[in-house]
C-alpha cells in the first residue's frame, strides 16, 4: 500500500465518523410499502475500510471504490434538502450539511495527493479540470463511473415491455422501487452539480441514464429525471448531444401524459428541450407533436387549476419558437384560452391573458374567426374584473391585447368592438382604443 493511499484512507475514515455517527442517531421508520431500508444503504456506503489489519487491500482500485462510495453517500444525503419523498425526507439538516462540507473536504483530501490519478475516461472526453474548482472536478471525474451504475439500479425496477408480466407490481417484486427512487435522486444530484461547458462533454454516460430515468414507471423517479434534463437545457447544447435528441424528444413527448404530480415538470423539460434543440426550425415535427400532446392533455382537464398554471407559465418560448406556425392550432388553442380568462383564480386569468397577448403579436390572428369571439369573451372579462382581487393587473392586459387588435385587425375589430362601445362598464376600454385608433389614424 503506497503511503499516498494510506493517507487517503485515513482522511476517508475521518470523514466517514461523523456522517456515520449522525445517521446512526436519526429517527428512520421506512414507509409501510418498503421491505428495504434506505438509512442501511447509507451506513452500507459509508462502510469502513479493513486497511490497517489488511495493508494490501489499499490498492488503488479499492481508493477509488471506496471515494466513489462515499461520493454516492453524500450525494444522496445532500438531495434531502429540497426533498419531500418519504424515502429521504427523514434525513435532518444537519445531515444534509456534514454531508456538503464531507464531499469538499473529500475533494480536497484527494487533489492534495500527488498519486491521485485523473479518470482516463475524462481524458478521452477532452476536459480540462485545471480551471474547475476542486469539488465540481471530482464530480466530473466520477460522473462516468457512477452514472452507468445508477442507470443500471433504476433499471432493475424498470418495467420490461418484452416481459409478458409486463405489470409494476412484477417489476417491483424483481428489485423494490426505493433503490430506482435513491439512484435517481443521485443522478439528479451529480448532473446538477456540473454546468456549461463541461457537462455537454459527459453526454454518452449522461443521457443513457436520464432517459432510463424518464422510462421509469414511478412518478418520483421520473420527476428526478426531468430535473436533471431540465439541468441538461440549460447547459448543453444541441450539437453535444449529437444523435441523442429525437430520443430525448420523443422521451419528452411520451411523459406529458404523466402523472398529475410532475406535469410542471414534464412541461418544463419538453418546452426548454424542443425549444433549445429546434429553435431554427419552427416547422419541426416535434413541435407539431409536443403542441398536440400538450394541448390534448389540456382538453381532457381543462378546469385542472394546476395543470394549466403550469402549462401557461411555461409555454411562452415555445409560442416564441414556432411564431407563425401557431395559426395551424388556432382550433385546439382559442376554446381554452377563452374558457380560462373566466377563471375563478386571478392568476389563471392574468397569465392568459398574457399569452393570449403574445399569440396576437406574433400571428397577428391571420384568417381566423375567433377575433369576434375573442373581442365578446375580453369585453366580459373585463367586466368580471371589478369584482377580483387583480383587477388593475387584469384591466391592463386588456387594454393592451384590444391596442393590438385594432391595430392588426382594423375595420374587422372595430365591427366586433361596435356592440360595446356605448356600455358604461367598460368606458375606459372604450376610451384606450379610440385613444389608440386617433393616434393610428394620425400616423
Amino acid at each position: 500500500m503506497t503511503e499516498t493511499s494510506s493517507a487517503l484512507h485515513h482522511q476517508l475514515d475521518q470523514l466517514s465518523g461523523p456522517l456515520r455517527e449522525l445517521l446512526s442517531k436519526s429517527n428512520y421508520t421506512p414507509p409501510e410499502s418498503d421491505n428495504v431500508s434506505i438509512k442501511s444503504l447509507l451506513e452500507s456506503l459509508l462502510k469502513r475500510t479493513v486497511s490497517d489489519s489488511n495493508p494490501e487491500i489499499a490498492e488503488h482500485d479499492d481508493i477509488r471504490a471506496r471515494i466513489r462510495d462515499f461520493s454516492l453517500c453524500c450525494a444522496l444525503l445532500s438531495s434531502s434538502a429540497s426533498s419531500t419523498s418519504a424515502h429521504i425526507s427523514w434525513v435532518p439538516k444537519k445531515l444534509s450539511t456534514a454531508a456538503d462540507l464531507a464531499f469538499r473536504g473529500l475533494s480536497e483530501a484527494v487533489y492534495r495527493s500527488s498519486e491521485w490519478e485523473q479518470s482516463k475516461k475524462i481524458g478521452q472526453f477532452g476536459i480540462d479540470l485545471s480551471s474547475v474548482v476542486e469539488e465540481k472536478r471530482l464530480v466530473i471525474e466520477l460522473m462516468p463511473e457512477v452514472l452507468p451504475l445508477i442507470k443500471d439500479k433504476i433499471k432493475e425496477s424498470s418495467i420490461d415491455v418484452l416481459d409478458d408480466t409486463d405489470e409494476i407490481s412484477a417489476a417491483s417484486a424483481r428489485t423494490p422501487v426505493a433503490y430506482a427512487i435513491v439512484a435517481a435522486y443521485q443522478l439528479r444530484w451529480f448532473v446538477t452539480q456540473v454546468e456549461y461547458p463541461h457537462l455537454g462533454k459527459l453526454c454518452a454516460s449522461l443521457i443513457p441514464c436520464g432517459l432510463t430515468a424518464l422510462d421509469h414507471w414511478s412518478p418520483e423517479v421520473k420527476g428526478q429525471g426531468m430535473i436533471s434534463f431540465i439541468h441538461v437545457s440549460r447547459n448543453v447544447n444541441a450539437a453535444e448531444i449529437g444523435g441523442y435528441v429525437d430520443v430525448i424528444l420523443d422521451a419528452c413527448c411520451h411523459n406529458i401524459v404523466s402523472s398529475d404530480e410532475i406535469w410542471q415538470l414534464a412541461v418544463e423539460m419538453s418546452v426548454l428541450l424542443v425549444t433549445s434543440f429546434q429553435r431554427s426550425n419552427p416547422r419541426s415535427p416535434w413541435f407539431e407533436r409536443m403542441i398536440n400532446e400538450m394541448l390534448g392533455h389540456l382538453e381532457r382537464h381543462p378546469r385542472d387549476k394546476e395543470r394549466r398554471i403550469a402549462w401557461l407559465n411555461v409555454i411562452e418560448p415555445l409560442f416564441y419558437s414556432v411564431g407563425l406556425v401557431l395559426l395551424a392550432h388556432f382550433r385546439r388553442l382559442f376554446p381554452l384560452f377563452l374558457l380560462w380568462v373566466h377563471a375563478d383564480d386571478d392568476e389563471t386569468v392574468v397569465l392568459v391573458l398574457k399569452r393570449i397577448h403574445t399569440v396576437v403579436q406574433l400571428t397577428w390572428i391571420r384568417n381566423s374567426p375567433y377575433v369576434e369571439r375573442l373581442v365578446d369573451e375580453l369585453a366580459v372579462t373585463y367586466k368580471e374584473a371589478a369584482v377580483r382581487t387583480a383587477r388593475e393587473e387584469i384591466r391592463m392586459h386588456i387594454h393592451q391585447i384590444m391596442i393590438l387588435l385594432q391595430q392588426c385587425k382594423g375595420l374587422q375589430f372595430e365591427a366586433a368592438w361596435e356592440n360595446y362601445k356605448d356600455d358604461p362598464n367598460l368606458g375606459a376600454l372604450g376610451q384606450s382604443t379610440s385613444k389608440a385608433n386617433d393616434a393610428t389614424v394620425a400616423q
